[in-house]
């Protein structure tokens, strides 16, 4: 029998996945087995870390919230509160951004609550 030439496909693979892990260390850039251990490993962990950075920045944007609300005397849970009694559904990101970037305008948003509804 005569003898059979493989196609290019599985070089093609293992050159794809041999890119992937080329910042690799030693034998995880250059064997294409524990290449290809490191590449299922690295997209696990992206993965399970973009829904970690989410967390880590709606945190981050409370906690800048809750300092500039308690520059002005309101505590986070109480601005928070407020806005949602008003149907005013609250972009944490902007309203952070507001506090950091623009203290004046936070202040004057907290100026604007009526002192019964935030007590």
């Amino acid at each position: 029998m005569t003898r059979v030439k493989r196609g290019y496909i599985a070089r093609k693979r293992r050159k794809k996945i041999l890119a992937f892990v080329s910042g690799s260390r030693g034998a995880h850039s250059k064997l294409f087995r524990t290449a290809n251990q490191r590449k299922a490993r690295a997209l696990v962990s992206a993965h399970r870390d973009r829904g970690k950075r989410k967390r880590d920045l709606r945190r981050l944007w409370i906690t800048r919230i809750n300092a500039a609300a308690r520059a002005n005397g309101v505590s986070y849970n109480r601005f928070i509160q407020y806005l949602y009694k008003r149907q005013l559904l609250p972009n944490r990101k902007t309203l952070a951004q507001i506090a950091v970037l623009d203290s004046n305008c936070f202040s004057t948003i907290l100026k604007n609550l009526s002192c019964d509804e935030i007590g």
